[in-house]
């Protein structure tokens, strides 16, 4: 299965499933669905919301 990326429609920040994001304890691989709704962009705060998948 592909990992997916996510893009934060505000400040442009992705997220890429494959790498995760470890500072915040989420773990490479894993997904999108996974992280839980209270997630913020780490660059603007934005929430989970604010995001959408894009094609690379």
């Amino acid at each position: 299965m592909e990992y997916k990326t996510y893009m934060c429609v505000i400040c442009g920040w992705l997220y890429e499933e494959e790498k995760g994001l470890p500072d915040e304890g989420i773990a490479p691989g894993t997904r999108w669905e996974d992280i839980p709704p209270t997630f913020v962009c780490p660059e603007c705060g934005a929430g989970k919301e604010d995001f959408e998948m894009i094609e690379i």
